[in-house]
């Protein structure tokens, strides 16, 4: 993942420094110069509030698209569609959650939590899963309706 490139072009082209974001997200500054450095992957949640803080999607921040934003989207992240917009997916490419998480070297427990609604979607799976199936993050999240696929 190679999302760091693009954070730290929001935050200078915004004139921010990495402190000044930081406390926009509620954190250290240490911790921020992690993510932005690649260090430390970035939390869902942090990739969620960047994305809303400088206007840009999920999809844009990760690498995916090229354009900066959808039309229509909300800025909460919503566990719960999360969980049946995963499994929807998963169960349209006959993909078992046995499968899926072999293919992300997790257990099915972890995939199961996704599809409840008990937890996001981890950055580097959400970033797997996108990838693998050029399925837009943003709309695996819930805060875009469409499109649900990428365009590369």
């Amino acid at each position: 993942m190679y999302y760091n490139e693009i954070l730290k072009e929001l935050r200078t082209n915004e004139k921010l420094t990495q402190e000044q974001l930081a406390n926009i997200l509620g954190i250290n500054r240490v911790q921020y110069n992690q993510y932005e450095n690649n260090y430390n992957t970035i939390p869902t949640k942090h990739l969620n509030s960047i994305a809303n803080y400088f206007n840009v999607s999920i999809d844009y921040i990760l690498g995916f698209n090229k354009n900066k934003t959808y039309d229509l989207f909300i800025n909460d992240i919503d566990n719960i569609k999360a969980g049946q917009r995963l499994k929807e997916f998963r169960k349209e490419n006959k993909i078992t959650q046995l499968k899926l998480a072999q293919t992300l070297n997790t257990n099915q427990s972890v995939i199961a939590n996704y599809e409840r609604g008990r937890t996001v979607i981890a950055t580097p799976f959400l970033y797997a899963i996108c990838t693998k199936y050029n399925i837009s993050a943003d709309y695996l999240l819930g805060k875009i309706d469409s499109p649900k696929y990428l365009n590369k």
